[in-house]
């Protein structure tokens, strides 16, 4: 195993602990071997092309990799020509901070990267202006006009489809038995709105997909060691999933002044003192997992085995660690012309 490629295993494990680091330390000496089967199989779960900082960089998911027929990936942003998010970054996105000539340049290296050039002619790329909602659009060709929404489904081969994220959940679906895609932005927003599990059903709709056909990988995004959210979010969850207590956590900030002088922050309220401010976490890869199996999907279908983004700007974006100002990653999907 190269140095490179131990760094990122090394970042992808820290993604999975609960004490999720800010900052990367140095890998464990050990082989990925020595770390126990389950690990193992963890971290085989994201395939990287090319590890170098410099270099164009794709994850994959190892189940989707082995379908010969589909193409699929998440980039990052590794390997590009915008300036902006701390220069020679892959941004995928039309953002203010970067040039459109930028993002342009930037999707035609991660096209040709993916494989769907041919002839300089690259597959048609369809995307949305996302909207946090339960929209999803069944499409057999490049649309004339921009679409709204935030989801797509096809079984035409040669189409590209593709959702910008920058912490919210890239999430592919694959019929492996029709040859059927779907791809989705699940941020808390949609969700609550039950996204995925409406994917599925368009999924079934269209192409009459046995959910227990599907594969799903749930991307890149921010993760519970890191995504707070207010009250007003819990209580929506509440309203529509019975489970929702299962997805929150519950961290009580300390403070080192009221520890040592307690009686300062005496109250009327019993016991006698005032309660420490609460920090609420939600694990919106789980609530997305739960929708994907309640909809039929197999537990063992669903990966979800990617950093945080949050955690990792190294490799991510993150709208909300780079206050706004970053660029957008791509989940993508399509089926190979045969």
């Amino acid at each position: 195993m190269t140095k490179a490629r131990r760094n990122l295993t090394h970042a992808f494990l820290l993604s999975r602990t609960k004490g999720c680091k800010r900052k990367l330390a140095q890998p464990p000496a050990a082989s990925t071997r020595a770390l126990g089967p389950r690990l193992s199989s963890i971290i085989r779960t994201v395939v990287t092309k090319t590890v170098l900082k410099t270099k164009l960089q794709l994850l994959h998911t190892e189940r989707l990799a082995k379908l010969a027929w589909l193409v699929h990936a998440f980039s990052t942003r590794r390997g590009g020509v915008s300036r902006p998010y701390g220069g020679n970054v892959l941004n995928l996105g039309f953002t203010k901070h970067d040039s459109r000539a930028a993002v342009e340049r930037n999707r035609a290296l991660f096209l040709k990267k993916l494989g769907v050039v041919k002839r300089g002619k690259a597959w048609p790329l369809v995307t949305l202006r996302q909207i946090h909602s339960d929209l999803i659009h069944h499409v057999e060709s490049l649309p004339p006009h921009p679409l709204v929404g935030d989801g797509l489904i096809t079984n035409t081969p040669g189409l590209l489809l593709a959702i910008r994220t920058a912490d919210c959940l890239p999430v592919i679906l694959v019929d492996k038995k029709n040859r059927a895609v779907g791809v989705f932005h699940a941020g808390w927003r949609g969700t609550v709105k039950r996204i995925v599990e409406k994917g599925v059903g368009e999924m079934q709709r269209y192409f009459d997909t046995d959910p227990r056909n599907v594969v799903a990988a749930i991307g890149p995004g921010v993760q519970d060691c890191c995504y707070q959210v207010g009250e007003e979010v819990r209580q929506k969850f509440e309203a529509q999933f019975g489970y929702a207590a299962e997805l929150f956590r519950e961290v009580k900030e300390s403070d080192p002044v009221r520890e040592k002088y307690p009686l300062l922050f005496l109250t009327a309220r019993a016991p006698g003192h005032s309660e420490f401010p609460v920090s609420l976490f939600l694990d919106l890869v789980e609530a997305n997992r739960r929708q994907l199996i309640d909809a039929g999907v197999p537990a063992k279908n669903i990966e979800a085995s990617f950093p945080c983004t949050a955690c990792h700007t190294d490799l991510l974006f993150s709208h909300r660690t780079e206050k706004g100002v970053t660029g957008r990653l791509m989940g993508v999907v399509g089926v190979r012309p045969k």
